[in-house]
């Protein structure tokens, strides 16, 4: 990168400002609308919503937010093979912008068709925003460690701000107002990405090595497999029709739960069983798949934030201050700070224990112990709900800030150490299957919800502090053995430490090395 784009010869490129900004837009359409989408959906028609049960919403936002995150495999895909990086991230911020928009349209056509916009842009624009912040850094080392941190700390502002803007005008004037914001604040970070992509320099260009025949096949293959889906989608939709079958909406997202947890059972099984692996490789393998277990778990409970939580917020917190109703989406913000606030003295300890800091095995235990000890005081809290009588807000901060520790014990190391113990021939296929992880469980996450009424909440938060609690302590029971299982491998000290680098945690559970 030529010297004109450095603000200074130990300072970072001008052009990570620009992606930072990019990144902050994109977080706060994404969480300012995902805020209010669960609500809207179950508010009553006489107040805008959609009036649909918790069951039926729960799993139309479960299957959001999880193609969300799933969809980031296709869009790294055609990014590298078609687009390039660059023009990626461009033209999934317009479909993003599209889809708010569409959103903001009051028709429930134009609203299912804004999720799939939002879904397919965001494929596309987020795991490759930060493949560029990467090759800004070319050299690598811990300067490039220090720039992911900029960079990440535009997710968390994004995250705080998001729900406050898109909240407030969503509740307390119109939802569909509070879907435009979140269309604006993307168009702003498209209009600052723009013009200031001089100074972004090589970074996100195609590469030039790509070849006409290599474009043509790229393309056929990508049709065939779009139409492969459709063409599934389009039989389902007849045999429904026709009786055959019998489908609902909170069945589809369960079905496609079971179906991304078999494949990915089934490819770590075929990588073990048929891989041409060393002995040592194996056991590395074995180890990313504990991993992806307890990520797939963390995220299944950490990520109700934006459903059963938020319906929590909604109907038995009290949000009253000063005569004034305070909107259940801010409460979605207290993440945010609280990770805003913690990251730096989270790095300092971990720096300051240095040699004697926890292993990364036990480090994923702690998170999800911190989890299910969140749970835990917020069914606490729920138990005094009985009749619909409404808590303080002091239970779900709580929660939160049980949940942002668990996070920065958990969220540095998950696919820092996917890409530094995988073997050098599968490091992009495990980098997918963790993705599918991390889209697994904001789907889970997201069909919580749908036990709100049915299981009754203090029940619901009950149960998932005695599943995460007991998958965080078995980790910690068995640390010692993945330690072993870890070994020396690249990336990896002897004590079976990952070394993920300085970064702070990010909302996505994901660190880009």
């Amino acid at each position: 990168m030529s010297t004109a784009n450095q603000t200074g010869v130990s300072r970072h490129p001008k052009g990570l400002y620009v992606l930072f900004a990019t990144e902050m837009w994109e977080r706060f359409s994404y969480y300012g609308m995902r805020g209010i989408l669960l609500l809207f959906l179950v508010a009553s028609v006489k107040t805008g919503g959609f009036g649909l049960t918790d069951r039926t919403g729960s799993a139309i936002y479960g299957l959001y937010v999880g193609f969300v995150y799933l969809m980031a495999l296709p869009g790294g895909w055609v990014a590298d093979r078609i687009l390039g990086q660059r023009r990626a991230v461009f033209l999934g911020g317009c479909i993003i912008a599209a889809g708010h928009f569409s959103m903001a349209v009051p028709t429930v056509p134009t609203f299912y068709a804004g999720l799939v916009l939002i879904v397919v842009g965001t494929g596309l624009l987020k795991p490759n925003v930060s493949a560029m912040v990467a090759d800004l850094y070319p050299e690598g080392g811990s300067r490039r460690d220090a720039g992911f941190s900029v960079f990440y700390s535009g997710i968390n502002v994004g995250a705080l701000v998001g729900p406050l803007v898109c909240g407030f005008l969503g509740e307390k004037v119109n939802w569909h107002l509070g879907f435009s914001a979140a269309g604006v604040g993307m168009v702003l970070g498209l209009i600052q990405y723009r013009y200031g992509g001089k100074y972004l320099g090589n970074a996100g260009m195609r590469r030039g090595d790509a070849t006409a025949a290599a474009d043509r096949a790229s393309l056929r293959n990508l049709a065939i497999g779009a139409g492969v889906v459709l063409g599934a989608v389009a039989l389902a939709i007849v045999l429904q029709a026709a009786g055959v079958l019998n489908l609902t909406l909170y069945g589809v997202a369960k079905g496609t739960g079971f179906f991304m947890l078999g494949l990915a059972i089934l490819y770590f099984a075929s990588v073990l069983l048929f891989g041409k692996l060393s002995t040592a490789e194996k056991k590395r393998i074995i180890v990313i798949f504990v991993f992806f277990m307890a990520a797939v778990l963390f995220w299944a409970g950490f990520e109700q934030a934006g459903s059963s939580m938020n319906l929590f917020a909604e109907r038995l917190t009290d949000r009253v201050i000063f005569g004034w109703t305070m909107p259940a989406s801010f409460l979605q913000s207290v993440n945010s700070i609280f990770l805003i606030v913690l990251a730096p003295f989270f790095g300092a300890l971990w720096i300051k224990l240095a040699a004697r800091q926890p292993s990364t095995p036990a480090k994923m235990g702690f998170g999800l112990v911190f989890l299910a000890v969140g749970f835990l005081v917020l069914a606490w809290g729920a138990s005094f709900t009985a009749n619909g009588t409404r808590v303080s807000m002091m239970w779900l901060i709580g929660t939160y800030f049980l949940h942002t520790v668990g996070e920065l014990c958990l969220s540095p190391v998950g696919l820092s150490s996917v890409t530094k113990l995988a073997p050098k021939s599968l490091v992009g296929q495990l980098m997918g299957t963790w993705f599918m992880g991390t889209a697994l469980g904001n789907l889970i996450a997201g069909l919580a919800a749908g036990g709100f009424a049915g299981m009754g909440i203090t029940q619901l938060f009950t149960s998932v502090a005695k599943v995460t609690g007991v998958a965080g302590i078995v980790l910690l029971i068995f640390s010692p053995l993945l330690r072993r299982l870890i070994g020396g491998g690249e990336g990896a000290t002897p004590e079976g430490k990952i070394t993920p680098g300085t970064a702070p945690a990010a909302r996505e559970g994901a660190l880009p090395t």
